[in-house]
């Protein structure tokens, strides 16, 4: 098969840190084309809308949308629509049912539609997930706590309806945790702190459970100064498990025993093409469901306002 052209829409940060370095390194694809509002790829020819972008360059036969969440089923409908492989950046919508309007639409124009889900790619991601399969796992917490002013400065975006608020970072580690455990789990009980001047939670604790009683908490927090926390600790059998940084590191019983070089994004387009090449679709929703049982379930708590 030959390159795969493909097109970018919406140039900002995780683009340029993540999405031009992978692609650059990809001999999969040539990137032939962008969108944005504000942003431009040096190199190629740059649009300020995706409608006006494929008008200009039919060549185009993939598409990967980085624009946040509540603008991007117009953009993966037109993507779609014209007969393009679509890229969807997580979380896939902001809304479940428009991620699966999509796929439907996917599979009626026969193109592939891939929801990424980038942390599943990190280093030691597979590693625990074999080992959580070998052993009976006793427990587990999640701890996900950054700092909202230096990872999202700014964006005001995160904070509306629909931005997704701490489960932007938050669903990485539902994306993972969904991934590794052996059983589908379910949410018994949630609460989210809202600050009163944000239409997004700020923080989250959640219980989830599944068919045979497992116990699994997750903290999720905004707020955190100093070392960032991204870390999975299961009790199991066979020894306590520390998957940390984001999934780059296994430690068991303190021993670390996987880590290697990040290659998330990479991973992430080498998968987009292996489905273009099989004419598929890989579209799994249940880290964005568990966002939205979170809503639906938990309890609402107000705390005092944030500011940048």
């Amino acid at each position: 098969m030959s390159q795969i052209n493909i097109a970018i829409v919406g140039v900002g940060k995780i683009v340029r840190d993540q999405h031009l370095p992978a692609l650059a390194k990809d001999a999969d694809y040539r990137l032939i084309a962008a969108a944005s509002r504000h942003g431009t790829v040096d190199g190629i020819d740059n649009f300020k809308s995706i409608d006006a972008m494929l008008d200009a360059v039919p060549a185009i036969e993939a598409v990967s949308l980085c624009m946040p969440p509540q603008y991007r089923y117009e953009a993966a409908r037109t993507a779609l629509s014209a007969g393009k492989h679509v890229f969807l950046e997580k979380p896939p919508g902001a809304t479940l049912s428009e991620v699966a309007d999509l796929e439907a639409l996917a599979d009626d124009k026969g193109v592939s539609l891939f929801a990424s889900w980038h942390s599943r790619y990190a280093p030691a991601v597979e590693a625990a997930k074999a080992f959580l399969a070998s052993t009976a796992i006793r427990d587990v917490r999640i701890i996900w706590k950054e700092d909202v002013r230096h990872w999202h400065p700014n964006q005001e975006w995160i904070w509306a309806a629909g931005g997704l608020g701490v489960f932007d970072p938050g669903i990485n580690a539902l994306s993972i945790m969904t991934h590794i455990l052996p059983r589908p789990v379910f949410i018994t009980s949630a609460t989210l702190e809202f600050p009163e001047n944000r239409d997004a939670p700020i923080a989250a604790t959640i219980a989830f459970s599944d068919a045979e009683k497992l116990h699994v908490a997750a903290e999720f927090d905004w707020r955190q100064t100093g070392k960032q926390s991204w870390d999975i600790v299961a009790a199991t059998d066979a020894g306590e498990m520390v998957l940390s940084e984001g999934g780059a590191k296994l430690a068991l019983d303190g021993k670390i025993v996987h880590e290697q070089p990040e290659q998330e994004y990479p991973m992430l387009y080498r998968r987009f093409a292996e489905i273009i090449k099989a004419g598929r679709s890989d579209v799994d929703l249940a880290p964005l469901r568990h966002v939205a049982d979170a809503f639906m379930l938990g309890r609402r708590k107000f705390v005092e306002a944030f500011h940048d």
